[in-house]
């Protein structure tokens, strides 16, 4: 950024001067011809923000000026912003930037574009710790929008060993190529993995202290002390509208943010790839925040 705001509204005018310079196409939309200027316009910011429309004015025009951090999170991956813009949002906003030794929420810029151009793929992006941050159209068109929780973010080990907050897509899935128990073993040793890598991270930790406390499945798989990494398989996922579906499961891991990406494919010409065409067509346009943020 080549100014920095320095008034007594800067939050306003940091918000702005950013959602202004973002392309509505880096962000899955389409540019449109009636568009009076580049940039996102408010309504568009707040549905990727997961806030109201009210909240973003209060927020630009300095009547609401300290907004949780989970809000600005949400509002920071909504704008692409980078790592130290991030940083900054957050102090002006009166709150301690994340840590570098608590697992990365934050999504960067390339790969938020990377995810608006994959919008034809079933695809959503989740922390090292598997809370799930944000999915794309074709991803809720094949699986269900995913449940929200009261609170926090949809977690994919809370879902399957404790059946809280449900991710649909956990529900959908009829069979793995490695089992159940094959992938039961790869998620915990991964979270141990996580659990070593980021000690700090209040997060990780009642995460863990949850599902010890919730699930003997888990609780005897934690004591195994096993360490690994979630591995890629092929799943066969149940949709009310094309039935069963077999598709190659993959996980990529963002270097530096420790992100995964989880993205299903079909070859071409297959009865899957079919499948995922018609689901295509039912499928809105734009990446959906997950577990978004609500109005602080």
């Amino acid at each position: 950024m080549d100014a920095c705001p320095t008034s007594a509204g800067e939050l306003g005018e940091l918000l702005r001067t950013w959602r202004d310079r973002l392309s509505p196409i880096d962000v899955g939309l389409p540019a449109g011809d009636s568009r009076r200027a580049a940039g996102l316009r408010r309504e568009e910011l707040a549905m990727l923000a997961g806030l109201s429309v009210d909240y973003v004015v209060r927020l630009e025009q300095g009547r609401a000026r300290h907004p949780s951090a989970q809000v600005a999170a949400s509002v920071a991956r909504a704008l692409q912003l980078n790592d130290a813009e991030r940083d900054h949002l957050f102090t002006v906003a009166g709150l301690l930037p994340p840590s570098r030794r608590e697992v990365p929420t934050h999504i960067p810029p390339g790969v938020q574009r990377l995810i608006a151009r994959l919008g034809e793929t079933p695809l959503g992006v989740f922390t090292a710790s598997w809370d799930l941050l944000s999915y794309s159209p074709l991803w809720g068109a094949l699986f269900g929008e995913p449940s929200r929780p009261a609170t926090g973010r949809v977690n994919l080990l809370r879902s399957h060993f404790l059946g809280a907050d449900p991710i649909m897509h956990e529900r959908r899935i009829v069979s793995r190529s490695n089992g159940v128990d094959a992938f039961e073993c790869s998620l915990v040793g991964d979270l141990r993995r996580v659990h070593g890598q980021y000690p700090d991270d209040r997060g990780v930790n009642a995460l863990v202290a949850e599902l010890l406390a919730g699930s003997p499945r888990f609780n005897g798989l934690w004591a195994c002390g096993a360490v690994g990494e979630h591995q890629s398989e092929r799943k066969v996922v149940e949709n009310d509208l094309v039935g069963d579906v077999e598709l190659d499961c993959d996980v990529f891991t963002v270097a530096g943010t420790d992100l995964r990406i989880v993205a299903y494919t079909a070859a071409s010409g297959t009865p899957a790839a079919a499948a995922l065409d018609f689901l295509r067509v039912s499928a809105v346009t734009t990446p959906t925040p997950a577990g978004a943020a609500v109005d602080g």
